[in-house]
């Protein structure tokens, strides 16, 4: 399987900003790659942000130019910078992990969801 350890939830003010991270760990899997979801209250989740085939990113329209993703392969973790937040972005935060087994090779795919962290803007 594959571990996600999220952080960096919490409560701010709108405008304000905060950085979430999640840490993948395994053993027995080889990751693809790891993005953001979120889900609001009553809503569906939805992709915020994730890596494209290369070195670009792609953004959900509603975060486009005020969040950020990145990475740092040393540590195996992923970032979702997030900036001049809304109370619209309220919600609670997941990482996804795209993997696959390294018994059974890259042709099947497997995902993987963190717990989530809850993000909370106030007004």
């Amino acid at each position: 399987q594959v571990q996600l350890v999220e952080s960096g939830g919490g409560l701010v003010q709108a405008g304000g900003s905060l950085r979430l991270s999640c840490a993948a760990s395994t053993s027995t899997f080889s990751i693809n790659t790891i993005d953001w979801y979120r889900q609001a209250p009553g809503k569906q989740r939805e992709l915020v942000a994730t890596f494209n085939s290369g070195n670009s990113t792609n953004y959900a329209d509603s975060v486009k130019g005020r969040f950020t993703i990145s990475r740092d392969n040393s540590k195996n973790t992923v970032y979702l910078q997030m900036n001049s937040l809304k109370p619209e972005d309220t919600a609670v935060y997941y990482c996804r992990a795209e993997a696959w087994r390294v018994t059974q090779g890259p042709r099947f795919t497997y995902q993987y969801w963190g717990q989530g962290t809850r993000v909370t803007v106030s007004s």
